[in-house]
C-alpha cells in the first residue's frame, strides 16, 4: 500500500541545475516505555573526532546553517515533487550510526526520477536554521538510476507523539520489520523548503548531493526523543561551511 505525497517544486536554477547534470560514483507504544536496546549492526562512526573521517577534499559539504535573511526566492514554476513511499519496508535497523529505515518507493524530482531507498535520523539535527539546532532530524534520501542523490531533510520538534516514529522505534526494538503505515506523519503538511547543493553527512561524504530542507518541523513526544538519544544523543556532523553556494528557498503555496 502507498500513499502519495506532493511537494510543489520549481525550476531550480544555478545550484541545481548543476548538480542534476553531475553522476554520482526500524507494534508497540513507544510511550509505554518501549526498550530500544538493539546492538548496532555496523561499526560506529566517531562524531567525536569528525577529523579523523575519510574525506577528499572539497567545497560544497553538509550539513550547513542556513541564514535566512540570505536565501534566495526561487522563481515558481509548475514542476513538482511527488513522492509515492511504501509503508511495507525492507528492514529496520540500528547500524552503528543511527535507526535506518530500508524502504522503496518512487519519487519524481523536477520531472527526474528517482526511487526512496531508507531514512534514517540524527540528533541533535545536522542543518542549523539562523544558527539553531532542532532536536533531531530525518533523511530520506532517494536515488536516480544513474546514481544522483537528492534527500529531504525534515526537522523534529517535542510536541505530540508521532505515530510514524512510533512504528519506528517499536520495529528497531522487537527486531521486526512490520509495515510503517504512518510514514506521512514524519512529512510536514506545509511544503515549503530550502534548497542547495551539498554532500552526504557521513563517510564517504560524496558531493553533488540535492538537499530539500523542509522549512516546518514534525513534533515527536519527549520520550519518543529520549528513546532515540539512548542510542544516539549526538550522531550529527559539524556544520560546514557554505563557501560560494547559493540557498534557495521555496514556499509552499
Amino acid at each position: 500500500m502507498k500513499k502519495m505525497l506532493t511537494l510543489g517544486l520549481v525550476v531550480i536554477t544555478m545550484g541545481c541545475l548543476a548538480g542534476c547534470q553531475t553522476k554520482q560514483t526500524g507494534h508497540k507504544n513507544a510511550d509505554q516505555k518501549t526498550s530500544v536496546t538493539s546492538k548496532p549492526a555496523h561499526e560506529k562512526i566517531d562524531y567525536e573526532d569528525q577529523k579523523k573521517w575519510d574525506f577528499v577534499s572539497g567545497k560544497m559539504q553538509s550539513p550547513i546553517d542556513i541564514k535566512t535573511s540570505q536565501v534566495a526566492a526561487m522563481t515558481p514554476d509548475d514542476g513538482k515533487l511527488t513522492l509515492t513511499y511504501d509503508q511495507t519496508i525492507k528492514k529496520v535497523e540500528n547500524n552503528g550510526h543511527s535507526i535506518q529505515v530500508t524502504d522503496g518507493g518512487q519519487s519524481m524530482i523536477n520531472g527526474r526520477h528517482f526511487k526512496l531507498t531508507q531514512f534514517h535520523f540524527h540528533a541533535a539535527s545536522e542543518h542549523t536554521i539562523d544558527g539553531k539546532h532542532y532536536p533531531m532530524e530525518a533523511h530520506f534520501v532517494n536515488t536516480s538510476q544513474d546514481g544522483r542523490l537528492a534527500v529531504i531533510a525534515v526537522f523534529f520538534v517535542e510536541g505530540a507523539e508521532n505515530n510514524g516514529f512510533k512504528e519506528v522505534l517499536a520495529d528497531v526494538a522487537s527486531h521486526q520489520n512490520q509495515p510503517i503505515q504512518d510514514i506521512d506523519q514524519m512529512l510536514p503538511e506545509n511544503k515549503g523548503y530550502y534548497h542547495y547543493l551539498g554532500s552526504l553527512t557521513t563517510p564517504p561524504l560524496t558531493e553533488n548531493v540535492e538537499w530539500y530542507v523542509m522549512k516546518t518541523p514534525v513534533e515527536i513526544s519527549k520520550s519518543q526523543l529520549t528513546s532515540f538519544k539512548k542510542l544516539y544523543d549526538h550522531n550529527n556532523r559539524e556544520v560546514q561551511p557554505l563557501n560560494d553556494r547559493k540557498i534557495f528557498a521555496h514556499d509552499a503555496s
